[in-house]
C-alpha cells in the first residue's frame, strides 16, 4: 500500500528505488536493514515503518527482487 512498482504512492516507485541503488556494492545489505527497522529521511519526511515480522530471508528475497527492476514473476 506504501509503494507502487513505477508510481510513488506514499513512499517512492520500486523502479526509483533500483534506479537510486543500482550500481552499490552494499546495496542489498542495507536496504534489506532499512525494511526490518524502518526509516525515516532518505525519500523525504514521511516514515517508513519496521517490518520486524518479516523473516530476514523473506526480506532478502523482497529486496532483490526490487533491486531486480521489480517485475512480474
Amino acid at each position: 500500500a506504501c509503494h507502487g512498482v513505477a508510481n510513488k504512492v506514499v513512499g517512492p516507485a520500486y523502479t526509483e528505488v533500483a534506479a537510486r541503488y543500482a550500481g552499490q556494492a552494499d546495496a542489498e545489505t542495507r536496504l534489506a536493514a532499512k525494511v526490518k527497522a524502518g526509516g525515516q529521511g532518505t525519500w523525504g519526511a514521511i516514515p517508513m515503518p519496521p517490518h520486524t515480522q518479516l523473516k530476514d530471508d523473506d526480506i532478502r528475497r523482497l529486496v532483490k527482487w526490487i533491486l531486480s527492476g521489480a517485475q512480474a514473476q
